[in-house]
């Protein structure tokens, strides 16, 4: 033990290989019930109770009387395969890359249009259908409760009506993937109520035979204004299906309609499943009647219980990995109130909460084989959702998952790593074709059917996505220090990404703040915008985020091919680049420059923080390392100000937290919760967006344990507010796995194992308190 800096202690542990296959141990602590309670129905969507296996996503609103269950399938989506290259973009590209050189960037914008994909909006997340439960007792209602239980990733509600109990139980299997509804009476013959099927989607049909509803429909032909920021096709669309069958314990079922009406039960069983005849971004030729039939004919094989117990030993499996307490009272109130209070109570085990919540939204809109995370996560109940609920690539998709690694969920990025293979695909078309490059490129919005070229006007001119991804590739394997997932998915679609990088770096021209460096061109800082001339413009080149993603790109593949001992001619070629490019600039207000030049802001409060990427989720810019880089970070986020939109207060959290400003940190997690947050707990945008969710664990865990592949910080931005609190199973980077608990401000215990998937031992020196 030894001290250094001005850290409190530092350790250094050793971690044998028998740590390696030792189980893990936690303290014997109760384990915390995390639920999401109300004492009333959803009357708006924003209030039902979110649920979903990665494929299938239900919204249950929990009506006594009217029960509605609002349905999503991940890959039906607006229009067909499509090729969004615009074939003619290489002409205007060489003159817009001319006009910003020049200064002449209003120009440049307008020729920007010229370059946009074909059609230049992208397709639309659709919802699928609603299932309709309508109850035939009409007499007052008492005791009322529905709650949410992450634990066991299920919906329930309950009531009475006289002296008989009512109770619903939903939870969607993975392992079976079905929706299942279980309905009860405390009293036999109590259940009467007709289920129906209908969809937002014209010319949907429903049947109803043998106790099954069976719906089918096609996506129809679809003009959408531009003003929705949605694109229009002209054909129809993708097949779906969904079939629902009645499972009674006892009473009677009668057909008509297209309804099932079920009379004098005492218990009843739904199963629900869906389908699309999507099989890839280039083809739709299943039949998604019979995927639908198939999932249902397989989980009717079980009984209910069987179906209930395989859905939590999946489930739990997952979620039980990690957890957050940050006191010991857990409050009855219901979750919407509990969200007003919090501004003047701040109840540390509300924030708890929502760290379990955000895990419980990704392990229930990301699963292996399924589609990433959307600006939605996979609820959706519009025909025109905002932004199109796209993937979109300049923030929110990497934010949704920004605490798989910390939070040991490495299996809900599968959809992730499957879509940038795709995209490695389509990407490399559209550098082929815009930018007559090597390599992948991808814009800052991309969809189902894996668009790569910019979109949605100049500010969609932006060829970092894939560099982006990549270095979120390279963040994974510093998790997990998975050699195979290095060698096989990181480092391919890493060198591609720099490849396409290395053909459209350019010389500065003379004259210029860094003539002789060199720059990208054309690019912008995602979404924000300058005054030049005072003309508000965005386009320009080598923005600060560049810069920042290439760099650590470069380095990281720089790493890779020492690890692997491959492309020693490229590794020395990268090292060349990396002495060439621009460095990070300091404003004249202290601030981190986000421009090539010190330009006035158009909006000095805005949403994006692009220029610190580099603090987080990069690592370059260290209050250890680059202490006058992170002085002047900290001055831009003090210029930007707290709070914003829902997803970037959530990056702000994280921002401070690297600063190691644990109040700063925590006045905008308040924030977040104050003024960012709906009443199911749904993050607002507005309206809402799921990244804030996802990404609030992320930010949250920063706050109490951050690392690089040698170092652990415990406890490096802990605010006063949380006296006492326990951190279970969080992993780190370089293998490892950390449990910290502290009280009154002190760190009381912590655990490290290795568990890195071929790692033989490890070097940790791990850092209690700021620095």
């Amino acid at each position: 033990m030894r001290l250094r800096d001005k850290c409190l202690i530092t350790v250094s542990i050793l971690l044998a290989v028998a740590a390696m296959n030792a189980s893990i141990c936690f303290a014997n602590v109760e384990n915390n019930d995390f639920k999401l309670a109300f004492d009333k129905p959803a009357n708006n969507w924003t209030e039902a109770l979110p649920l979903g296996n990665g494929r299938i996503g239900a919204m249950v609103f929990g009506g006594a009387q009217d029960e509605r269950l609002q349905i999503n399938e991940s890959t039906l989506w607006g229009g067909e395969p499509h090729d969004y290259t615009n074939a003619n973009a290489d002409v205007s590209l060489k003159q817009i890359r001319e006009l910003i050189f020049s200064g002449n960037i209003a120009e440049a914008e307008k020729l920007a249009e010229n370059v946009m994909g074909d059609p230049k909006l992208l397709m639309p997340y659709q919802p699928f259908c609603d299932i309709h439960l309508h109850f035939s007792k009409r007499d007052q209602i008492a005791e009322y409760h529905r709650e949410l239980n992450l634990n066991d990733a299920t919906a329930i509600t309950t009531y009475k009506i006289g002296d008989v109990s009512f109770r619903r139980e939903v939870f969607i299997s993975y392992p079976d993937q079905v929706l299942v509804m279980r309905l009860t009476a405390s009293k036999p013959a109590q259940l009467t109520f007709d289920v129906t099927m209908d969809s937002p989607q014209s010319g949907t049909t429903v049947a109803a035979f043998d106790n099954t509803l069976q719906l089918n429909g096609q996506i129809k032909p679809r003009q959408n204004p531009p003003s929705s920021w949605t694109g229009s096709w002209s054909k129809p669309g993708m097949r779906f299906a969904a079939v629902l069958k009645v499972l009674p314990q006892d009473g009677s079922i009668k057909q008509s309609d297209g309804q099932l009406h079920i009379a004098d039960a005492t218990s009843v069983t739904l199963l629900f499943s869906n389908a699309t005849n999507f099989v890839n971004y280039r083809d739709i030729s299943a039949d998604a009647l019979s995927r639908a039939q198939n999932y249902l004919e397989r989980a009717s094989k079980y009984s209910y219980d069987m179906l209930r117990q395989r859905h939590l030993d999946d489930f739990r499996a997952l979620f039980s990995r990690v957890q957050l307490q940050l006191g010991n009272d857990q409050s009855i109130e219901s979750i919407d109130q509990r969200i007003k209070d919090f501004a003047k109570n701040e109840d540390p085990n509300l924030l708890a909460l929502y760290f379990e919540f955000g895990r419980y939204l990704l392990i229930s809109c990301s699963r292996p084989g399924g589609q990433p995370a959307n600006l939605q996560g996979i609820w959706n109940q519009d025909l025109l959702p905002p932004w199109s609920s796209k993937l979109t690539t300049n923030i929110n998709l990497q934010m949704n998952y920004w605490q798989a690694d910390v939070g040991d969920l490495w299996e809900m990025q599968e959809p992730l790593w499957s879509l940038i293979r795709d995209l490695r695909v389509t990407g490399a078309e559209t550098a082929r074709v815009n930018y007559h490059s090597r390599g992948w490129v991808l814009h800052h919005n991309t969809d189902i059917w894996r668009a790569a070229a910019p979109v949605d006007g100049s500010w969609g001119l932006w060829p970092m996505g894939a560099v982006w991804l990549s270095n979120q590739m390279w963040d994974h394997y510093e998790f997990s220090d998975d050699n195979k997932f290095l060698q096989y998915q990181a480092y391919p679609a890493m060198k591609s990404a720099a490849e396409f990088v290395i053909d459209n770096l350019f010389e500065a021209p003379p004259g210029s703040p860094v003539a002789g460096k060199l720059v990208t061109n054309p690019s912008t800082s995602p979404e924000n915008r300058y005054l030049l001339n005072g003309k508000s413009v965005g386009l320009s080149y080598a923005t600060t985020m560049d810069i920042e993603l290439i760099t650590e790109l470069f380095e990281h593949c720089i790493r890779a091919t020492r690890i692997l001992a491959v492309d020693g001619e490229f590794r020395r070629q990268l090292q060349q680049l990396l002495s060439r490019l621009p460095p990070l600039q300091i404003g004249k207000r202290g601030q981190l420059q986000e421009w090539i030049e010190d330009y006035e802001e158009t909006e000095p409060q805005h949403r994006h923080v692009s220029h610190l990427y580099s603090l987080y989720p990069g690592g370059d810019i260290t209050l250890n390392h680059t202490p006058d880089l992170a002085t002047a970070a900290k001055k831009s986020l003090e210029l930007r100000g707290d709070g914003g939109t829902g997803w970037s207060t959530v990056w702000r959290v994280a921002l401070w937290a690297r600063l190691q400003n644990s109040q700063h940190a925590y006045n905008n997690l308040k924030l977040l919760i104050n003024t960012s947050t709906l009443p199911n707990l749904f993050d607002l945008c507005p309206p809402f967006q799921i990244d804030g969710n996802l990404g609030g664990p992320a930010a949250i865990a920063e706050m109490l344990v951050q690392s690089s592949n040698n170092e652990i910080i415990v406890l490096p931005a802990l605010p006063k507010q949380w006296t006492v609190g326990e951190l279970k199973g969080a992993r780190v980077r370089g293998g490892g796995k950390v449990d910290i608990a502290w009280k009154k401000g002190r760190l009381t215990s912590i655990k490290l194992q290795l568990v890195g998937s071929g790692a033989k031992s490890k070097l940790y020196q791990v850092v209690y308190g700021n620095r």
